[in-house]
C-alpha cells in the first residue's frame, strides 16, 4: 500500500544514489546480493539474543540497498530477467530471516507464545502473498495491492522491534499482533482479487 504513494519520492533519494554506483562499476545484483547477506547475518546474530537497538539499525541499513538496486537498474538504462528473479527472491530470504529471528527470540529468549506465533503467521503469511502474486502472474492474472505488503511488513517489524529495545512496553507484540492479522487480510484481498481477474477472462 505505501508503494503507492512513497515511490516517487523514494526514488528521488535512490536514483543519484544508484547513478553514482553504477559509475563507480557496481552491478545491481551485487547490490541485491550484498543486501540480503548483511540483512539475514544482522537479523540471524543479532534480534535472537535481545539486541533491539543496533539489530534495526543494521538491517535496515542493508535493506536499503534493496531500493538502490532499483535505482542502479535505471540509472544502467536497463534491467534484466535475471536480476528480477534474484531481487524478488532476496527479499523473501530477508522477510523470513527477520521475523524467523523474531520467533526464535519471542519463544525462547523472550519467552513470549503469543508474539512467536504472531511471527510464525507474518513468516507463512508474508511468504505466501508473494507467492498469490508470481503465480497469478504466471497464468496472465491479477494480484496487486493488498492491506499490507513488505514496505508496511519491514517497517512495522523494524519499527515494533526498536521501539522494544527502547523499552516501550508491548511494542514488540503488538507489531507483530498487527502485521499478522493484516497479513491475513493481505492475503484473503490477494485470493478475492485473483478470483475477481479470472471471472473477467470468463
Amino acid at each position: 500500500m505505501l508503494n503507492l504513494f512513497a515511490r516517487a519520492h523514494v526514488n528521488r533519494v535512490t536514483d543519484p544514489v544508484g547513478r553514482w554506483l553504477v559509475d563507480r562499476g557496481m552491478s545491481p545484483d551485487t547490490a541485491t546480493v550484498l543486501g540480503t547477506v548483511g540483512a539475514v547475518a544482522a537479523a540471524v546474530g543479532f534480534l535472537p539474543r535481545g539486541a533491539f537497538v543496533v539489530g534495526p539499525i543494521v538491517i535496515t541499513f542493508f535493506v536499503l540497498l534493496d531500493l538502490v538496486d532499483g535505482a542502479m537498474a535505471r540509472a544502467r538504462g536497463y534491467g534484466t530477467p535475471f536480476g528480477a528473479v534474484l531481487d524478488s527472491t532476496c527479499d523473501r530470504i530477508v522477510d523470513g530471516a527477520l521475523f524467523a529471528a523474531l520467533a526464535w527470540w519471542a519463544l525462547q529468549s523472550g519467552d513470549s507464545r503469543l508474539a512467536g506465533g504472531a511471527a510464525l503467521v507474518c513468516l507463512v503469511g508474508g511468504q505466501l502473498v508473494s507467492y498469490v502474486k508470481a503465480r497469478a502472474e504466471s497464468v496472465d492474472l491479477r494480484a496487486e495491492g493488498g492491506l499490507v505488503e513488505r514496505a508496511e511488513r519491514l517497517i512495522l517489524g523494524l519499527v515494533g522491534t526498536f521501539l522494544a529495545g527502547v523499552g516501550v512496553p508491548y511494542a514488540l507484540e503488538v507489531a507483530l499482533i498487527v502485521l499478522a492479522v493484516g497479513t491475513a487480510v493481505t492475503l484473503a484481498q490477494r485470493i478475492a482479487a485473483v478470483h475477481r481477474s479470472a471471472r473477467e477472462r470468463t
